[in-house]
């Protein structure tokens, strides 16, 4: 009895307005930074190295490189605090986990460009 009420309460909560994420693709994530009164938007863009759970708790790591620092950020993504999440560029990997870009530097952390419908490259909304 109660799990059915949890399931629903979870149902209830969850986003669906997420694009279909997956490891290797350059995301950008706006979220919502709360400073004394105000709030803002902020976009953290970087490649999505790992998606963690499922349901209500799922996560989403996102690397990016800032002022050549690696710069890891770990996103609910049914969260308030996510306010959007936009596929940039889709990333052709044969990895769920792509915890070794972490040891590579420069072009050696680039990844190729995941091809879709018949050899033409993925639409992006944007």
């Amino acid at each position: 009895m109660t799990n059915q009420l949890i399931e629903k309460w979870n149902k209830k909560q969850m986003r669906t307005d997420l694009p279909d994420l997956r490891p290797g693709d350059t995301v950008r994530v706006q979220v919502r930074i709360k400073e004394g009164e105000k709030e803002r938007l902020q976009a953290f863009e970087g490649t999505l190295i790992a998606r963690n759970n499922r349901g209500i708790s799922e996560t989403i790591t996102v690397r990016k490189i800032s002022f050549g620092q690696g710069v890891e950020r770990i996103f609910p993504l049914h969260a308030p605090v996510i306010e959007s999440i936009q596929v940039v560029r889709t990333g052709k990997v044969r990895r769920a986990k792509l915890y070794y870009l972490r040891k590579l530097r420069g072009k050696a952390a680039r990844l190729k460009e995941r091809e879709t419908n018949f050899g033409k490259k993925s639409q992006n909304n944007g």
